[in-house]
Protein backbone atom coordinates (compact mmCIF):
# COMPACT_ATOMS: atom_id res chain seq x y z
CA UNK A 1 0.00 0.00 0.00
CA UNK A 2 1.26 3.60 -1.17
CA UNK A 3 2.11 6.45 0.90
CA UNK A 4 1.44 8.74 -1.32
CA UNK A 5 -1.00 11.60 -0.55
CA UNK A 6 -1.29 12.64 -4.51
CA UNK A 7 -2.98 8.97 -5.08
CA UNK A 8 -5.24 9.10 -1.56
CA UNK A 9 -6.50 12.62 -2.56
CA UNK A 10 -7.42 12.24 -5.99
CA UNK A 11 -10.78 11.53 -7.32
CA UNK A 12 -12.51 10.44 -11.05
CA UNK A 13 -13.11 13.14 -13.42
CA UNK A 14 -15.01 12.68 -16.59
CA UNK A 15 -12.48 12.08 -19.57
CA UNK A 16 -12.42 15.07 -21.58
CA UNK A 17 -12.08 12.91 -25.03
CA UNK A 18 -12.27 9.78 -26.47
CA UNK A 19 -8.27 9.80 -27.30
CA UNK A 20 -4.80 11.71 -27.08
CA UNK A 21 -6.13 14.88 -27.80
CA UNK A 22 -2.65 16.37 -28.91
CA UNK A 23 -2.26 12.94 -31.31
CA UNK A 24 -5.23 13.28 -32.76
CA UNK A 25 -4.40 17.20 -33.74
CA UNK A 26 -1.05 15.75 -34.74
CA UNK A 27 -2.87 13.04 -37.25
CA UNK A 28 -0.61 10.26 -34.67
CA UNK A 29 -1.41 7.33 -33.15
CA UNK A 30 -0.86 6.20 -29.60
CA UNK A 31 -0.37 2.66 -27.44
CA UNK A 32 -2.37 3.31 -24.64
CA UNK A 33 -4.50 5.99 -23.25
CA UNK A 34 -3.79 8.09 -19.72
CA UNK A 35 -6.51 10.19 -17.66
CA UNK A 36 -5.46 13.28 -15.61
CA UNK A 37 -7.32 12.86 -12.95
CA UNK A 38 -7.19 16.70 -11.47
CA UNK A 39 -8.46 18.11 -15.45
CA UNK A 40 -9.73 15.21 -17.47
CA UNK A 41 -7.11 15.47 -19.78
CA UNK A 42 -6.63 12.39 -22.35
CA UNK A 43 -2.70 11.41 -23.22
CA UNK A 44 -0.84 9.03 -24.58
CA UNK A 45 1.43 6.70 -22.48
CA UNK A 46 5.12 6.71 -22.17
CA UNK A 47 5.09 3.86 -24.47
CA UNK A 48 3.50 6.01 -27.47
CA UNK A 49 6.29 8.23 -29.38
CA UNK A 50 5.16 11.26 -27.91
CA UNK A 51 4.44 10.67 -24.41
CA UNK A 52 1.61 13.23 -24.23
CA UNK A 53 0.64 12.40 -20.30
CA UNK A 54 4.23 12.22 -19.29
CA UNK A 55 4.35 15.83 -21.11
CA UNK A 56 1.00 16.78 -19.55
CA UNK A 57 1.94 16.33 -16.31
CA UNK A 58 5.31 18.18 -16.63
CA UNK A 59 3.07 21.39 -18.37
CA UNK A 60 0.79 21.16 -15.39
CA UNK A 61 2.10 19.31 -12.36
CA UNK A 62 -1.05 17.42 -12.33
CA UNK A 63 0.22 14.67 -10.30
CA UNK A 64 -2.17 11.40 -10.54
CA UNK A 65 -3.08 9.91 -14.14
CA UNK A 66 -5.14 6.95 -14.13
CA UNK A 67 -5.35 4.09 -17.28
CA UNK A 68 -7.95 3.94 -18.92
CA UNK A 69 -7.05 0.83 -21.09
CA UNK A 70 -9.94 -2.13 -20.78
CA UNK A 71 -9.86 -4.06 -17.73
CA UNK A 72 -6.66 -1.89 -16.33
CA UNK A 73 -7.50 0.46 -13.06
CA UNK A 74 -4.30 1.60 -11.81
CA UNK A 75 -3.39 4.95 -10.58
CA UNK A 76 0.11 6.38 -10.99
CA UNK A 77 1.61 9.40 -9.49
CA UNK A 78 3.68 11.32 -11.51
CA UNK A 79 5.64 13.48 -9.02
CA UNK A 80 6.01 10.68 -6.16
CA UNK A 81 6.84 7.63 -8.96
CA UNK A 82 3.96 5.68 -7.13
CA UNK A 83 1.49 3.34 -8.26
CA UNK A 84 -1.73 2.71 -6.74
CA UNK A 85 -3.08 -0.91 -8.40
CA UNK A 86 -6.20 -2.63 -7.19
CA UNK A 87 -5.32 -5.39 -8.79
CA UNK A 88 -1.97 -5.97 -6.49
CA UNK A 89 -3.90 -5.14 -3.28
CA UNK A 90 -6.39 -8.04 -4.08
CA UNK A 91 -3.42 -10.09 -4.45
CA UNK A 92 -1.94 -8.77 -0.94
CA UNK A 93 -4.91 -9.89 0.83
CA UNK A 94 -5.28 -13.49 -0.94
CA UNK A 95 -4.95 -16.99 0.61
CA UNK A 96 -2.63 -18.51 -2.33
CA UNK A 97 -2.05 -21.78 0.23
Amino acid sequence: MTTCMHLWQSREVAPASDGCTECLALGDSWMHLRLCLSCGNVACCDQSKNKHASAHFAATGHPVARSIQPGEAWRWCYEDEALDDPDELEMEGADLG
